[in-house]
């Protein structure tokens, strides 16, 4: 990463402590190399266990499978199941070949998603389910299509595989539509960034009058005026007007932020009451949302770790079939002949392709998946389930997901005898009465939550930098920060809260502490991580003070002053280590290290942009949430690993059988046997899977 010093000696004055010196910009070069390559959302994550490039390339489906399913019911019905004939069969003269071009139909167009799967699986050298499910195709239709020209050329009836070839490709379609349906698609993060910045912007020209311009064509030193509501086209420094700007979906920062000449201002936060003239510092590579839309390319480039049972079972499955037909074929070709040899040989590869395998994990997917939905928790990935069971750490972002977000009065004190409770708080919500600033907006619905009606002020004034000033009943009155009042006051307030005192002749009468409240079941989730050993951090773009109060109240580590590029850097320092990072988040500053953790968990009230760079959502954004997914992940993962072994566990026993073990004392497994056997353990891996339950909630 290249540090172009020059844009990072900035002053961050009001920034409330966040530093945004420590964005390293990437140099153009680099940007470039990302630039060009549109990352499918999960690619890093080997996706959905089936070589990893499912959403790029591989087709819908659901229509794949629709369209297939008429061809493959006409293909079974005209072909005799494993040679011997069901009550719903029937042939006619030459059905035999009207059923070989239904089949080649049917491989083209069905087949392709297995056959680009497999080619990808090789390329990585790791065949698994796509190579297993492709090897199962190919063998059991070359074989068929040769028995048929066989039948026409020598006569000779030899009995073909075109019934298993259907039901396998249909079977294997459906799995996959079932799995594809369950996580549901997954958002691309880089577009919602990029929805943030405002298409146009309103530039000033010297006669002052008002040009609307591409931000595309925007240059370094242009001035853009930006009204009440809108959001800041780019970075720049603040020319001329003053407002209060939310930033809190870009830098995590709790509260709106004053911001007046020289303040600087982020390309994407939005404006809140005042007109801004803002001079632009950045623009394209080098701003502040380029910056990030680069750190998740990035993340999304990292290949994953996690490890795919299912992948791997079907890896093996592959080595063994292939092997013992191999040697299937060269014993049988030395005790008796090449045809008993070929038989012996196909019958091998036909049944090592598990129909059950390729059900056992999209089944327990959906169900998991539907579990999931009925707690809030949406899964679009279902490696996070199996990644989460076994992790080390959890990063938690502090605003928006452990705390609610939002300023609140916490605490009114009362400091004098001559007023009771009622009184001091009608009286700030009175001296408040005129601002949008939010605290004054967390003090009068106070008020209005208590059916308390505010002090009429005659006169309320601005104190520069210290808070307000007002007259009421001939009393002069003055509402401000613990650092203005200049005083130690010995009161007990919530910890990370923020003071407010009141002040009549130079007489503390009452203090008002606000601060951003802990969601109530932050608690329970930090215990909930502790039992299951995962070491909780808590990482804030919030100041020093918010997040200590918050990190002594729950008992974790925490990091404060986290610009997106330090919590990604976290994020990779951990996983360097080797270990299994979760990252719980809400905003654009969370959406790099959501991308490059292990398993990212957005909460629903934050950005798209986060939503979309992580792989489970809680829809309530209720922290509580995330102990039922550590309970979903342990357990979806526990059927998944019963799945396969039921699934693969056929196999270890016919594949043998089915090479001709036991032939010597006359136990072959006949194709039909086999089929019976296969369609015993697709109903076993079914209703195991729909047996997953949660324990109820608490």
């Amino acid at each position: 990463m290249n540090n172009n010093n020059k844009h990072s000696s900035h002053s961050h004055h009001n920034h409330g402590d966040m530093d945004h010196s420590k964005h390293e910009h990437v140099s153009t070069e680099e940007h470039g190399d990302h630039k060009d390559q549109h990352y499918d959302h999960h690619a890093h994550h080997d996706h959905s266990g089936h070589g990893g490039h499912e959403h790029h390339h591989h087709g819908n489906f659901k229509e794949l499978f629709l369209k297939s399913l008429p061809l493959g019911i006409i293909i079974m019905l005209l072909s005799p199941m494993a040679g011997f004939d069901l009550p719903f069969q029937f042939t006619f003269p030459y059905s035999d070949i009207v059923v070989a071009i239904l089949s080649t139909i049917l491989i083209i167009y069905g087949g392709r998603p297995f056959y680009q799967g497999a080619v990808d699986e090789f390329k990585q050298k790791e065949p698994g389910m796509m190579a297993l499910v492709s090897l199962g195709l190919s063998v059991s239709y070359l074989y068929s299509i040769y028995t048929v020209i066989a039948s026409y050329v020598t006569g000779e009836q030899i009995m073909d595989f075109f019934f298993e070839f259907a039901s396998l490709l249909l079977i294997m379609l459906l799995g996959h539509w079932i799995e594809m349906k369950a996580i549901g698609q997954a958002g691309d993060a880089q577009e919602e960034l990029a929805k943030l910045v405002p298409k146009d912007a309103h530039v000033v020209l010297e006669d002052d009058s008002i040009e609307t311009r591409p931000v595309a064509d925007l240059k370094v030193g242009d001035l853009i005026r930006v009204q009440a509501g809108e959001n800041v086209p780019a970075d720049g420094t603040i020319e001329r007007g003053e407002s209060r700007l939310n930033e809190a979906l870009l830098t995590g920062e709790s509260k709106a932020v004053k911001k007046g000449p020289g303040d600087e201002v982020i390309g994407g936060s939005t404006n809140g009451e005042g007109v801004l003239y803002i001079k632009v510092r950045e623009t394209g590579d080098q701003s502040f949302i380029s910056q990030v839309q680069n750190l998740i390319s990035q993340a999304q480039s990292q290949p994953s770790r996690a490890e795919n049972i299912a992948q791997k079972v079907a890896g093996w499955l592959f080595y063994i079939a292939v092997t013992a037909a191999l040697i299937a074929f060269v014993v049988w070709m030395l005790i008796a002949d090449i045809p008993t040899a070929v038989k012996f040989a196909i019958t091998t590869l036909v049944i090592a392709c598990p129909h059950a395998l390729g059900l056992a994990i999209p089944l327990v997917t959906a169900r998991s998946t539907s579990l999931g939905a009925s707690r809030g928790l949406l899964v679009k990935d279902r490696q996070a389930l199996e990644i989460a069971q076994d992790a080390d750490v959890m990063i938690l972002d502090k605003t928006g997901t452990l705390t609610t977000g939002e300023f609140k009065v916490l605490d009114v004190k009362l400091l004098n005898d001559k007023y009771t409770k009622e009184e001091i708080i009608a009286l700030l919500a009175g001296i408040e009465g005129g601002s949008s600033h939010p605290i004054a907006q967390s003090i009068i619905s106070f008020a209005n939550q208590q059916d308390i009606s505010p002090v009429s002020f005659d006169s309320i004034d601005v104190i520069s930098g210290a808070g307000v000033e007002g007259k009421a009943k001939g009393h002069s009155y003055q509402l401000i920060s613990q650092k203005a009042y200049g005083r130690n006051l010995d009161i007990d307030i919530p910890k990370g809260a923020t003071l407010s005192i009141l002040v009549e002749n130079d007489d503390a009468i009452g203090a008002v502490a606000l601060g951003d409240e802990l969601k109530p079941t932050s608690k329970e989730l930090i215990k909930a991580l502790k039992k299951n050993n995962i070491q909780p951090i808590m990482a804030t773009g919030d100041n020093e003070k918010a997040a200590l109060g918050v990190s002594e109240d729950l008992e974790i580590e925490y990091k404060a002053n986290q610009s997106p590029q330090d919590k990604y850097e976290l994020v990779k320092a951990l996983k360097d280590e080797g270990k299994k990072v979760i990252m719980v988040g809400d905003g654009v500053n969370d959406a790099p290290s959501l991308a490059l953790a292990d398993v990212g968990i957005a909460v629903c009230a934050g950005t798209q942009v986060a939503l979309d760079s992580a792989d489970v959502i809680l829809t309530q954004s209720d922290p509580g949430d995330i102990e039922s997914f550590i309970e979903l992940a342990h357990k979806t993962t526990r059927k998944m690993k019963q799945n396969l072994f039921w699934g693969a566990g056929y196999n270890f026993i016919a594949i043998p059988l089915a090479a001709g073990i036991l032939a010597p004392i006359d136990i072959t497994l006949s194709p039909a046997l086999g089929a019976i056997l296969m369609s015993l353990s697709t109903v076993i891996v079914a209703i195991n899977a729909i047996l997953l339950r949660l324990d109820p909630k608490k």
